[in-house]
């Protein structure tokens, strides 16, 4: 049986607790780059910590990612989107997006923040949602240890990740939760 942790969920400790432990985040990034466990284990023990951390963790009940992150949509993405809008996807790019020239890709992203279909805590259109807001927190992808940049940028963002990366600090570290 797994001794019970207590879940941080709230956004301004974990703001906080990110700044306190930057440093420490990015020594943490380190190590796991160095470490010499297999990917497939590493993946495996975190995935494992994610269904644990995302089964204490209503994330519909925070929506943070929805007001701090611009998700990149892609074409599908537009057309489902623009269906459910009952538009033209030509109208749903001028309306909402903006090309995505940061990542170098042929994606959008929303045109504001937070994003314009949050209603609440949720996505006013939860089922049609971009494949990048359907895969947030990306925890359950493989590869976790060429993904750590984007693991840290989303530690102050999601409880979810907070907690798995501090439980994995724990784990592999003897730090952490």
């Amino acid at each position: 049986m797994q001794a019970v942790i207590k879940m941080e969920i709230d956004l301004i400790k974990i703001r906080e607790i990110a700044k306190d432990k930057e440093d420490e985040n990015w020594e943490f990034r380190t190590f796991l780059k160095s470490h010499d466990m297999p990917l497939e284990q590493m993946d495996s023990m975190v995935h494992r910590l994610y269904e644990r951390v995302s089964s204490e963790i209503d994330c519909t009940a925070c929506g943070n990612c929805c007001r701090e992150i611009s998700p990149s949509l892609n074409q599908k993405d537009i057309e489902r989107l623009s269906r459910g809008l009952a538009i033209h996807p030509d109208q749903f790019i001028n309306q909402f997006l903006v090309e995505d020239k940061e990542n170098f890709s042929d994606g959008f992203l929303f045109n504001k923040r937070p994003c314009p279909f949050l209603s609440g805590n949720i996505c006013a259109y939860y089922d049609l949602r971009p494949e990048s807001c359907a895969s947030y927190p990306h925890l359950h992808k493989e590869d976790f240890v060429f993904r750590l940049i984007g693991v840290i940028e989303n530690y102050e963002i999601c409880p979810i990740v907070f907690n798995v990366f501090e439980l994995l600090k724990a784990k592999l570290w003897g730090r952490g939760a």
